[in-house]
């Protein structure tokens, strides 16, 4: 047991880390993307910001005035968790499609197939950028000064890319075998958007419904622990804790079952 689990585990840590050591690659391919996707706009990828700012704007008027919220404190918590959510589910959905949308690429050119989900994860970073540009509006129009916590949000963003790496792999191995998963995972993540408190803040909970919604729930803890420095708090220490093991308990399970069926992806496709 013990000699085939570590078979599994070479076999997909050697994929993973060949395609993290030709980085460049993946890195190359997400600009194409993007590059093609906004060949004919003369703003490119700025289109998705000028989106989001306004679905900022009505989101934000909307909810700020059903829930009664003070618009310096609400459109910031809103505008930050938007962005991150938007971050999250693009590349879980992306990363459902990231091995059949190379299916030409897998079956022609001999490259490590996690390259494949770097491609999505980069590509879905450089439009999270351009989204995060509004959050500094947002603090300028309410005069609200960044603090010297918004630097511990880096670590947060790195960890949370971590956790989307794993997430995205393991579901486009799925996804690959199983066609209908994608519009399951899709739904999936419009409930979570409901439950995460995006649009609505932590502290309109009851205490009791509080367990379920915030310290049960994976998505609270990935986002706070880059929204909350951004808005000059800090997360908790069970956010991170939630955070730390998710990626090592996800990884873990991910390389061994990436090692076990990445041989069968290519005659899936």
């Amino acid at each position: 047991m013990m000699n085939r689990m570590n078979k599994l585990l070479k076999t997909g840590s050697r994929d993973i880390f060949a395609a993290l050591k030709g980085y460049e690659l993946a890195g190359l391919l997400g600009w194409q993307d993007i590059r093609q996707r906004y060949r004919r706009s003369s703003l490119g990828p700025f289109w998705l910001t000028i989106s989001m700012g306004v679905l900022i704007g009505a989101l934000g008027l909307v909810f700020g005035t059903l829930f009664a919220s003070s618009m310096r404190e609400f459109l910031p918590f809103l505008t930050s968790g938007l962005i991150l959510w938007t971050l999250i589910t693009t590349s879980l959905n992306d990363g459902c499609m990231g091995f059949t949308a190379a299916e030409a690429m897998i079956k022609q050119i001999s490259l490590p197939l996690f390259t494949h989900i770097l491609r999505v994860l980069w590509r879905n970073l450089i439009i999270f950028a351009h989204n995060i540009v509004i959050l500094p509006l947002v603090l300028l129009i309410f005069w609200i000064p960044l603090q010297a916590t918004a630097f511990l949000s880096i670590l947060g963003l790195v960890l949370l890319m971590i956790n989307l790496s794993w997430m995205a792999l393991l579901l486009s191995v799925f996804c690959t075998r199983f066609r209908d998963v994608p519009q399951i995972i899709g739904n999936l993540l419009q409930v979570f958007f409901y439950v995460t408190p995006i649009i609505w803040m932590p502290q309109m909970l009851p205490k009791r419904a509080s367990i379920f919604l915030l310290d049960a729930n994976p998505f609270f803890h990935l986002i706070e622990i880059v929204r909350a420095p951004l808005l000059g708090g800090l997360p908790s220490l069970l956010s991170w804790q939630v955070s730390f093991l998710l990626a090592l308990a996800g990884w873990i399970f991910t390389i061994l079952f990436y090692g076990r069926f990445r041989s069968r992806i290519a005659y899936w496709l």
